[in-house]
């Protein structure tokens, strides 16, 4: 069985206050998008990495490879109008009779560690549709439509983190449905045809830098 992952790197850098997209600023000395190919890498020797980008950023990335003399096999697909088409892009260019796994990843969450991907993937092996989540722990509040709130319990909520993972064809006939506005993760896009879907332990260091604040967390973490 073959084992894929699309790493969907669409970001641009607004809410790091940023002119440079945030999956290409440095993180010591690399672009953190390289950081996160190379877990997987690490990983799975074998894998097959797609990288989704804007079209208009593929270029800035070559170049970025050939700074840091980054030279890793992978495919490029096009970014799409929102995440559904660009993670159908990505899925495009799996062949259509190919069988074993795929992982749908955020480039910006380079501290997934090894343990979270293989339990993803080896879990989709069996069950098709897997997503790594781990427990709330601050005290968690519903909005109610007059204004008002209450407590809810945590303990029946879970955070949802990348990579989730599926049976290739699988998520490949999940993303011949019409694009949903409710599509807000790759999960959803399989439940709308009913498939049910399995939850694993994630990582807490599994963070997705989105602000500055995350940035120089991550600076720690490296």
């Amino acid at each position: 069985m073959d084992r894929y992952a699309i790493l969907v790197a669409g970001g641009k850098g607004l809410r790091m206050g940023s002119d440079i997209p945030k999956q290409f600023l440095p993180l010591r000395g690399r672009p953190v998008l390289m950081h996160t190919i190379d877990v997987f890498r690490r990983t799975y020797p074998d894998i097959h990495i797609i990288l989704v980008l804007p079209r208009e950023q593929q270029d800035y990335w070559r170049q970025l490879c050939g700074q840091h003399d980054y030279d890793v096999e992978l495919c490029v697909a096009d970014g799409g109008e929102t995440r559904f088409h660009s993670v159908h892009n990505g899925l495009s260019l799996i062949p259509d009779d190919a069988r074993g796994v795929v992982g749908v990843h955020d480039g910006v969450r380079p501290f997934v560690s090894p343990e979270t991907i293989r339990r993803c993937y080896e879990a989709a092996e069996e069950c098709g549709a897997v997503v790594p989540v781990v427990p709330v722990v601050e005290t968690v509040r519903q909005v109610l439509a007059d204004g008002g709130s209450m407590t809810v319990d945590r303990n029946a909520y879970r955070l949802v983190q990348t990579p989730q993972t599926f049976d290739i064809q699988l998520l490949k006939k999940a993303y011949g449905q019409p694009f949903d506005p409710f599509f807000t993760d790759d999960a959803s896009v399989v439940e709308a045809m009913g498939h049910p879907i399995k939850l694993v332990e994630g990582n807490n260091e599994n963070i997705k830098l989105t602000n500055p604040a995350d940035l120089k967390l991550a600076e720690g973490m490296v």
